[in-house]
């Protein structure tokens, strides 16, 4: 590879939302061309028009806007989702009519040819080969020979075919026993042999390019120089290889990612396997209004961006420390390609929500009181001030992976009890428990009703009357709360206020008797 500027691209088809392992991909780019000072290009590789999605292209555009991966050129630059840079247009749709002229040129060079055969006349020949014991055919340096062609039928023939307008598609000439070899940063050398490739389609009939060629073609026009993409592509790049060779141009490096693997390791991870074990696959939630598909994302269900980026980036990478908490730059710090692994990488969601808890527990007091303020106002139509928000969250933080956890935590901070936990109520509630609560209340009220102040006056109750705190604790925490579970009462009573857990612990008496 010469000296040239690093650039790398992220080329997506917009065929329904972006899967998180597409988004690892773009990930990865991103951080081996910022850690080296280069772009990051987002191109869109639309060919396909059949299984193009209304709504993909901006899905992806906001995915990658929202993980904080910003394109330096191409499509989604500040997240707008029209072309910006030198090479424009971005998308491979708007591109059409210049991949005929490279077509032509592998033509008049040898390494491609005309194949007039039909659909149905391609299914009948598989379908006698799959009679024979043979059920991979394959269109090739073997079969062509017997295909209809511009390579087995005469030039006067072609000439008149292509005159009156047959349907036809342009095929690479696959040369014939030949090693194809080719380094990978990820997997080390990669030696194929053309006998067990096949004659891909290059152009189609309708005129647009398929993948290989059209992907081959904007990689060198947009200088690319490194080609980072999943292992599902390996297969193809023997191909790619060739086409850069027949072309003479300078080829990319190749590097191969890992695929993303079920949290049993078994398989590729899917959004059926999403749905069927209850966690997203998907960066963001996606509606499909022609079909009514949809998918549940990790942005509604709560995940930080940056707690999902450190998630992802240990998908198949570390950086050989003992760090697992990253923020993006310090991940552009941290990357090398080279310590990317070849195994593919399992998923584990449990992990994913740790990793959003450390990024929750990193942000500023500040921040965070906002989200639970708006958090409390979403859930419960309450408005709650900072130094409630401040508090609230010393009680519930630690037990929280989301922000979300900490507001649903404790709904009777918003609202009296509605009933009491009654199996608690039949364990811990006895003759005696009305009056210890009676006996509480006045001396909690000539406290200041500070969180120190209401345990020391309960602890003083409980040396006096010579009770165990399992006598009185759990009433206590019923009363106010209408159940046994939670962090320290005085903590919640505090926040409550003096008035409001008088009317509860009454409320409570009258109740329970």
């Amino acid at each position: 590879m010469s000296d040239r500027r690093v650039r790398v691209r992220f080329a997506p088809s917009p065929t329904g939302p972006l899967h998180m392992g597409g988004v690892r991909t773009a990930l990865y780019n991103y951080l081996f061309a910022k850690k080296l000072g280069g772009d990051f290009l987002l191109r869109i590789e639309d060919t396909d028009q059949t299984r193009f999605v209304p709504g993909a292209e901006q899905y992806i555009v906001d995915a990658l806007a929202w993980c904080g991966i910003s394109p330096d050129e191409g499509i989604g630059v500040n997240g707008q989702i029209a072309d910006h840079g030198p090479h424009a247009p971005y998308r491979q749709s708007d591109r059409k009519p210049l991949y005929r002229a490279f077509a032509d040129q592998l033509l008049a060079a040898g390494h491609a040819y005309y194949a007039f055969d039909t659909p149905e006349e391609l299914e009948a020949v598989r379908e006698r080969s799959k009679s024979a014991g043979n059920p991979n055919w394959q269109y090739n340096s073997i079969t062509r020979t017997s295909m209809k062609n511009s390579l087995t039928l005469p030039e006067d023939e072609v000439a008149r075919r292509l005159d009156a307008g047959d349907a036809y598609v342009i095929r690479v000439k696959m040369p014939r026993n030949e090693e194809v070899k080719f380094e990978d940063r990820i997997r080390g050398w990669v030696s194929v042999n053309t006998l067990n490739l096949d004659d891909k389609v290059l152009l189609k009939g309708d005129g647009m390019p398929t993948y290989h060629l059209a992907n081959v073609v904007d990689d060198h026009l947009m200088e690319i120089t490194h080609v980072i993409r999943g292992e599902e592509w390996l297969p193809s790049a023997p191909l790619h290889v060739l086409l850069y060779r027949f072309f003479g141009w300078e080829q990319p490096e190749f590097a191969h990612l890992p695929l993303l693997l079920r949290p049993d390791g078994n398989g590729k991870l899917s959004k059926r396997d999403g749905d069927r074990l209850g966690f997203p696959v998907f960066p963001l939630n996606w509606a499909n209004a022609e079909t009514g598909e949809t998918a549940s994302g990790y942005r509604e269900r709560g995940f930080y961006p940056e707690g999902f980026v450190n998630m992802l980036a240990f998908l198949g990478w570390n950086p050989g420390t003992n760090q697992e908490i990253f923020s993006l730059d310090e991940l552009i710090e941290a990357f090398s390609i080279d310590k990317v692994h070849k195994a593919g990488a399992r998923f584990d969601f449990e992990k994913a929500k740790w990793f959003n808890q450390q990024h929750l527990r990193q942000r500023s007091p500040e921040v965070l009181a906002a989200e639970y303020q708006a958090g409390v106002a979403a859930a419960f139509g309450a408005a709650v001030d900072t130094d409630f928000a401040a508090k609230a969250l010393t009680l519930f933080l630690d037990r929280s992976e989301f922000i979300s956890d900490a507001v649903h935590a404790a709904p009777y901070l918003f609202a009296k009890p509605a009933e009491y936990d009654s199996v608690m109520v039949g364990k811990k509630w006895t003759s005696e428990s009305a009056g210890h609560l009676r006996s509480l209340v006045p001396l909690w009220a000539a406290s200041n009703y500070s969180e120190p102040a209401l345990e020391e006056a309960f602890k003083a109750f409980l040396t006096e009357t010579g009770l165990g705190f399992g006598a009185v604790g759990p009433v206590v925490r019923l009363a106010v709360a209408g159940t046994t579970q939670g962090p320290s009462i005085f903590g919640v009573m505090e926040l409550l206020g003096r008035s409001e857990c008088e009317a509860r612990i009454e409320k409570a008496i009258a109740t329970l008797g």
